[in-house]
């Protein structure tokens, strides 16, 4: 089967699968349980940073990985020019841009006086389609802005 062999409305539902796939990554990084994040990949799914040569490979220790971001972190993603590309009926593939703006020393209900992004650059990531149901395959990261991350001094520091 080619890509023009799907039906328009398969290629719709499969880039807004994907989409909302990596929508629902940042949302539990950010919001939610980032443990969480692993049950998005296929079982063998990767996440790679080259430049560092970082590679996280199955669910297990992506769960391991993402779990073991400091509780006291605050951080956002901004995400944009999110383009999927729909390789057949059961692979995609798709380039994100983002920025992430992060401190670490956070305590609750706190207001944190606004900062430059600490991280932009852009994801390379796959799909399959496994048992009706699209998974992240693997996700690249690629950063050529990036910096440490800042950890608020004594509380009431913004």
């Amino acid at each position: 089967m080619t890509t023009s062999d799907l039906d328009p409305m398969e290629r719709i539902l499969a880039e807004r699968a994907c989409e909302r796939l990596i929508l629902e990554l940042v949302r539990r990084l950010d919001l939610g349980e980032p443990s969480t994040v692993s049950e998005l990949f296929t079982p063998d799914g990767v996440w790679e940073w080259p430049h560092d040569q970082r590679r996280i490979q199955g669910r297990e220790a992506l769960r391991e990985y993402f779990g073991s971001r400091p509780v006291d972190r605050l951080s956002r993603r901004m995400c944009t020019n999110i383009l999927v590309s729909v390789d057949s009926a059961d692979t995609a593939a798709a380039t994100t841009y983002f920025a992430t703006y992060r401190v670490d020393g956070y305590t609750e209900g706190a207001l944190v006086a606004p900062r430059l992004p600490v991280n932009v650059g852009h994801y390379q990531d796959t799909f399959r389609k496994i048992d009706g149901s699209w998974l992240m395959a693997t996700r690249t990261l690629f950063l050529p802005f990036g910096g440490p991350t800042e950890r608020l001094g004594s509380p009431g520091q913004t």
